[in-house]
């Protein structure tokens, strides 16, 4: 028996037609929403229930940036509620280049129920939602990454049974992981602290916006590049890459000499407490198995980046599961915007 996620929390809840192109758009209520559907939807797949609830329903996926969890969880999850996926990479749609995003938006929206979009600038994302006509998904772009975020806090939920929770995240807070992740926690009430350079720290005017949202749901957000302030006593360390996709491969001799104190190791993992857990929204070099970290190791003789090869492979670590949290909080993104039925499951 899979009971309301709405009627659990005691509130109508309607996010039908929407876009989810950042966290700030939407409400603490609207975010935990999403995650209870999507625990409903973990069932449902581990029971073996069929779900194919939009079916005759088509998405079409824009990816400017390659992917491989935002694109399979996007795939996966829409053919499980039934719908027929698009997949167009950048040599196979011409918006930007013989068309504007504009007139790209307009058409897709008459021929899909709903637009995903992976890529560079916000303001695109942003763009395709004002004239679709359907729901549009952030997949990621330079500023955020919102659609990661629900499968994180669905970790977090999975992994750890507390009320109070601090995240700490080092290395770039300046990245759009780290500004969904200060986002998503001040809506919260979780506590968030960012850790590393004070160059590679998140924008003021974003960090004005976290405080005062902070202000109401009681999250403390605090930024130092002091790591034994702020990994001490942390139930989640959070990183990332160090160099995202997009950006030149010059800065890689700059973010190395930076960061390198910020890697995350059995150190900082003991400054956090006993029951912590380690996230990494991935790609991660922590080896030397692909071509870019034994390219690095090769230039800078570094052979574990943003985290150890240890700490990854640890109890601790809860990568992997982050990961598959992308297709159960997605595929209950799908359904709670697209649909049309008035009970929900």
């Amino acid at each position: 028996m899979y009971v309301d996620a709405t009627k659990k929390r005691g509130i109508n809840m309607d996010l039908r037609g929407r876009s989810f192109l950042k966290i700030l758009d939407h409400s603490k209520e609207e975010i935990e929403y999403l995650i209870d559907l999507a625990m409903r939807f973990k069932e449902m797949k581990r029971d073996k229930i069929r779900h194919d609830y939009l079916r005759g329903k088509n998405i079409v996926l824009l990816f400017e940036k390659t992917s491989t969890r935002t694109r399979c969880a996007f795939e996966v999850a829409a053919m499980d509620l039934g719908m027929g996926v698009t997949n167009l990479d950048p040599r196979s749609c011409q918006m930007g280049k013989k068309e504007s995003t504009e007139d790209t938006a307009k058409v897709l929206g008459r021929m899909y129920d709903a637009i995903e979009y992976r890529g560079f600038a916000q303001k695109v994302v942003e763009e395709i939602a004002l004239n679709a006509g359907v729901p549009v998904y952030n997949g990621l772009t330079n500023e955020f990454h919102p659609t990661q975020m629900l499968a994180d806090i669905m970790t977090i939920r999975e992994e750890l049974n507390k009320d109070h929770i601090k995240v700490c995240y080092l290395g770039d807070a300046a990245n759009n992981v780290a500004n969904s992740l200060m986002v998503t926690c001040a809506k919260l009430g979780i506590d968030f602290s960012a850790c590393g350079p004070s160059s590679l720290m998140p924008e003021k005017h974003l960090v004005e916006i976290c405080q005062d949202i902070a202000l109401d749901s009681g999250s403390k957000l605090s930024f130092s590049d002091k790591i034994e302030k702020a990994a001490k006593d942390a139930d989640v360390i959070y990183t990332d890459v160090w160099v995202s996709m997009g950006e030149p491969d010059s800065v890689w001799k700059e973010r190395i000499e930076l960061l390198k104190p910020y890697q995350v190791n059995d150190k900082v993992m003991a400054l956090a407490s006993k029951d912590a857990i380690f996230m990494h929204c991935l790609p991660s070099f922590h080896d030397l198995d692909t071509d870019i970290a034994k390219d690095i190791y090769k230039r800078f003789k570094i052979s574990e980046m943003e985290v150890t090869d240890k700490v990854f492979r640890s109890e601790k670590s809860v990568v992997y599961r982050q990961a598959e949290n992308r297709m159960h909080t997605i595929k209950a993104l799908l359904y709670a915007t697209l649909n049309d039925e008035e009970e929900m499951i």
